[in-house]
């Protein structure tokens, strides 16, 4: 077929040798096979930012770190350079993540590098040897189901234990292969500690996955993952090998709206008195 502009590149320095075909288009990129020597892999070319349709971008990016001044500012300001290094961060935060995955053992596809906006990754394959298809194109048993779902929820909590949210998790971005599910399509993955969104997008995730496999085992409609993990993550509580119930139940307790008062006014006491000192230490 013909070779796409973007892994052209890649052909040149001998990363991939031949383009065998194009194994799907998504909403941020296309998929293409690519032979790597003797291998068969992925070539996830993303798609430039205006004609991506991936909504609301903006609230998955909050609280990403950006180290260099330079680039926070040209980023803030939406200057040329500041784009293609919103881009760049774009791109280069799906590699990050599969890494940090496999660090963690939640099964995604292999990374072998990202450059220039094609991310190079593992071919995900069934028992025969064929593309693993989408958890949304496999029937299960209830038992299955059961079975891999909560495959499924420990490795949300693995993810959120290593401060990680997939976003857009769903029944299309999840393989299917004989050992089970793989996660994939994480350049949306979101911060749990720095982005205010984090608790609706981890609801909505695990709610996804759940109405998914409840369709095959009912018992797993109406139960209460999601808040349950983010109740234990925020007191510290949450492991990556904890064992959920699926039940949580809202706090009946009013709040001590005294004793937060006098948390409050202790802390501003505290402050004041170090001022006092930093004016003291300046004017001897």
């Amino acid at each position: 077929m013909k070779i796409p502009k973007r892994i052209q590149p890649l052909i040149e320095d001998g990363l991939v040798d031949e383009v065998l075909s194009q194994l799907m288009s998504g909403k941020e990129a296309k998929v293409y096979l690519v032979r790597c020597g003797s291998e068969v892999r992925c070539a996830k070319v993303y798609k430039e930012a205006n004609k991506r349709s991936f909504k609301n971008a903006a609230q998955y990016q909050e609280g990403r770190k950006v180290r260099n001044s330079r680039r926070a500012n040209a980023i803030r300001k939406g200057s040329k350079f500041g784009r293609h290094e919103q881009e760049d961060i774009w791109q280069n935060t799906e590699v990050d993540a599969l890494y940090k995955l496999e660090r963690i053992d939640v099964r995604a596809p292999k990374p072998y590098g990202c450059f220039d906006g094609v991310l190079l990754m593992e071919l995900i394959t069934d028992e025969d040897g064929y593309v693993a298809p989408r958890l949304n194109d496999v029937a299960l048993s209830a038992e299955q189901a059961l079975e891999h779902h909560a495959i499924m929820m420990q490795y949300v909590v693995r993810m959120l234990c290593a401060g990680m949210i997939h976003g857009d998790l769903s029944e299309f971005n999840v393989l299917v292969d004989e050992s089970g599910p793989i996660i994939i399509d994480l350049p949306q993955v979101v911060d749990a500690a720095a982005n205010n969104n984090a608790p609706a997008m981890l609801e909505r995730d695990v709610n996804n996955i759940t109405n998914y496999y409840g369709q095959f085992a009912s018992e797993l409609l109406g139960t209460q993952h999601a808040r349950e993990m983010w109740a234990l993550y925020k007191s510290s509580s949450l492991h990556p090998e904890t064992s959920l119930t699926g039940q949580f139940a809202e706090s009946s307790e009013e709040a001590n709206v005294g004793e937060v008062m006098q948390v409050i006014e202790a802390a501003y006491d505290e402050e004041q008195e170090r001022l006092t000192r930093l004016q003291l230490q300046e004017a001897s």
